[in-house]
This record gives C-alpha cells, sequence and structure tokens, in this order.
C-alpha cells in the first residue's frame, strides 16, 4: 500500500525558502517535489483541512500552512531527529471518507513503528485518528485535552464525537481520561457519565492545583487528542471557542512535553485552529507550533523502556491485611516513574498477563498506609 495519493505536497514556498541550518527544518524530510522515504522515520507530521464536522463548516485551508511556517522557523532542539512532514490529507468527497483517510494513514504508519502528529482541521477529525487503532486487536487508551466534553447527543460531529468514540463497535477502549474542561461548559449529568464508566477526568481548577499528577494519566494514554479550544483565549486568538478561561500557552506545552515522553502514546492530534480569526502575529498558530516542538522534543527525550523485568527498575511489594493482598509496582531507575501491577482474571481477552498501569508515588504511599489506591480500583473495575 502507498499513502502518497493520500496526500498534497507543502506548500512551495515553505521548503523554497532558505533556512539556516539550526533550524527546525533544516532536521527534517519533507514531501516537496518527491515524497519522502519513510525508511528510518519514527515522526510523520500529517497537516489537516477537514471541517464538515463543525456546526459552521470554515475554511481551514491554511491552517496547518500556519502551522508548519512557524515550526520550520524554530530551533533544532536536543533530538535526532527522524522526522518526515508528509503534506496536507486531501480531503474524502463525503467527511466519513476523511476519517477514513485518517485511519488507513494512521494505521498504515503505525504498523511501521511510526507515529503520526496530526495538525489542524477540526476536533472531531481524532475520531478518525481513533479508528485507525481498530486492526491492532489490543484495547487501548485515549486521552482528550479540551474545554468541553463534546458528547452532546445531538449537534454536528464536532460537538459529539468522543461519544462516537465511545458507543464505537468494536469496543477496543479500555480508557478514556480527559483534563483541563471547564464546569460551568459542561452538563453536570455528562460528568456522572464519565464516572459511572469509571473514565478519568480533571477539570481545570485541579490541573491547576496538582499539575504534576496529571503526568501518569497522560502516561498511560495511547492516544492524545488535543484541542486548542482549552487555552485562554488571550494565548489562541485564533479558535473561536475559546474562551478567557483555559489553559496557558505553557501549560499546554509541558502536556505535550509529558505526552511526547510517553513511551505507550503512539500518535498525537492538535486541532481546532482557524487562521481566520488569528490576530496579525499569527499567535496561535506559533502556539500550536510550540507544542509541536515540544512533543518531538518529549519523544527524543524518552528514557523508560517499560520491561518491568529488567534491571532498569527497582520492584516493590506491599502487603496488606484485606484482598488483595499485596500490590506490585515498579520505579523506573532512569526517570523515577512509578507503575503498578494489575492483576487480570482473564487475560486471553487483553492478548497479555498481568497488566503493569502508570501510577504516582503518592499511590505508593497510599498503598504503604494500607489502603488501596483509587487508580488500582478504577482499573480492576474497567477489567470487569
Amino acid at each position: 500500500m502507498s499513502i502518497q495519493s493520500f496526500f498534497e505536497p507543502v506548500a512551495d514556498f515553505l521548503w523554497q525558502k532558505k533556512y539556516p541550518e539550526n533550524f527546525f527544518f533544516k532536521q527534517i524530510h519533507w514531501y516537496g517535489e518527491e515524497f519522502p522515504d519513510l525508511k528510518g522515520i519514527q515522526i510523520a507530521l500529517i497537516g489537516l483541512k477537514e471541517t464538515r464536522g463543525e456546526k459552521e463548516s470554515r475554511s481551514m485551508d491554511r491552517a496547518a500552512i500556519e502551522i508548519r511556517e512557524k515550526l520550520y522557523s524554530l530551533k533544532r532542539g536536543i533530538g535526532s531527529y527522524r522526522v518526515a512532514d508528509l503534506g496536507d490529507l486531501i480531503p474524502g468527497e463525503k467527511l466519513e471518507e476523511s476519517y477514513e483517510r485518517i485511519q488507513k494513514v494512521g494505521d498504515f504508519l503505525m504498523k511501521k513503528q511510526i507515529l503520526p502528529i496530526y495538525f489542524g482541521g477540526s476536533h472531531d477529525l481524532d475520531y478518525g485518528q481513533y479508528l485507525s487503532y481498530e486492526k491492532m486487536k489490543k484495547l487501548v487508551s485515549l486521552l482528550t485535552v479540551d474545554a468541553k466534553f463534546d458528547m452532546e447527543e445531538e449537534g454536528p460531529l464536532s460537538q459529539k464525537h468522543t461519544q462516537e468514540i465511545i458507543l464505537h463497535q468494536p469496543n477496543f477502549l479500555f480508557s478514556y481520561a480527559h483534563i483541563a474542561y471547564q464546569s460551568y461548559l459542561v452538563d453536570p449529568s455528562l460528568v456522572n457519565v464519565i464516572e459511572k464508566l469509571y473514565f478519568d477526568h480533571l477539570r481545570l481548577g485541579l490541573v491547576r492545583k496538582e499539575f504534576k499528577e496529571i503526568e501518569p494519566i497522560i502516561r498511560n494514554a495511547d492516544l492524545l487528542s488535543f484541542d486548542l479550544a482549552a487555552i485562554q483565549s488571550s494565548d489562541a486568538p485564533g479558535v473561536p471557542e475559546a474562551n478567557p478561561f483555559g489553559l496557558t500557552a505553557e501549560e499546554a506545552c509541558q502536556i505535550c512535553w509529558f505526552a511526547g515522553m510517553n513511551e505507550k502514546l503512539s500518535s498525537f492530534g492538535v486541532y481546532g485552529y482557524e487562521p481566520y480569526f488569528d490576530d496579525s502575529q499569527n499567535k496561535t498558530a506559533m502556539v500550536a507550533a510550540v507544542m509541536l516542538w515540544y512533543f518531538i522534543e518529549g519523544f527524543y527525550s524518552r528514557k523508560d523502556s517499560l520491561s518491568f523485568k529488567s534491571s532498569d527498575y527497582i520492584k516493590y511489594t506491599v502487603s496488606l491485611d484485606a484482598e488483595p493482598k499485596s500490590l506490585v509496582f515498579y520505579k523506573s531507575k532512569r526517570s523515577g516513574k512509578w507503575w503498578m501491577e494489575i492483576p487480570q482474571n482473564d487475560p486471553d481477552r487483553f492478548d497479555r498477563g498481568t497488566m503493569t498501569i502508570p501510577c504516582s508515588y503518592g499511590d505508593y504511599q497510599t498503598a504503604q498506609k494500607g489502603e488501596i489506591p483509587e487508580r488500582w480500583i478504577n482499573a480492576q473495575i474497567k477489567l470487569l
């Protein structure tokens, strides 16, 4: 299978410019006169234009171009880049065909151990991002960063795509987590639904209060979908849905750094930029570009092998008075991060033995007090 037919090249003026040797552009391959050779590539940049899932389908033809222009002009980081910019994905004749194209491209790249980064387009395109995992025969965990839940029963797909993901059949969603939502934009009944499904959720205030505690949640994700509407409008004027309250651009970049460092994460999407609403300096495009930059830097700063039987990890067993009789934790010698084991009654269902999930040092301290961490309980319930 060739995916070149799904793409159009990067805009001529971007790759024909003269960039200094220490700029990001000079460290990557790009689709200009020829489609890049994917041999040895680890990350693929994919621009998106599709907006028909929005209530008002406005043109985002330049969204990926504006973000790309800012990204190309950033300085290279510390990583030994093996990155290719595949250009912009050509929208299908119908919206559903655009989802299918994202699905096929994502499936193709991830089978080659290439991590796709999607940018531009409306937030409902994460439905295609999710579908690209369907043939992998494993359960996956989705993390969404957004000011709202996008789980409405009526309206355009941009307002209900998360519900489409959760209800999709066949079901291969193990867990869903949502961070940085704003309570005054969310129906309390939807929060109740999330809690009944034992999905993680952290409103903006809690994210700010316990920012380091979001790291294990991010580290549990296989795919991350970031709506720029989660960022405050002063930092992201080019997002019509943004409002005066939200994440700062700095916090958004920190989340992207955490995500990039997550060895488990295999696709990443930044959605919702509309250049028409941006300021004269394209501030929002710059924010999105720096978010991508931090994600890529995080990717090249990955330290953990996730081989918990290796000497890279210290194993801790905590004895309890009640069931379970003990809890097993692992701490990485390289990064200092923590994980804990979750026993499975039906390992064949998940195509693996004991599940090991990310946790925090606080979870280990809770177990030492003789209490079962809430994270352990919720994971066990999901396996029933």
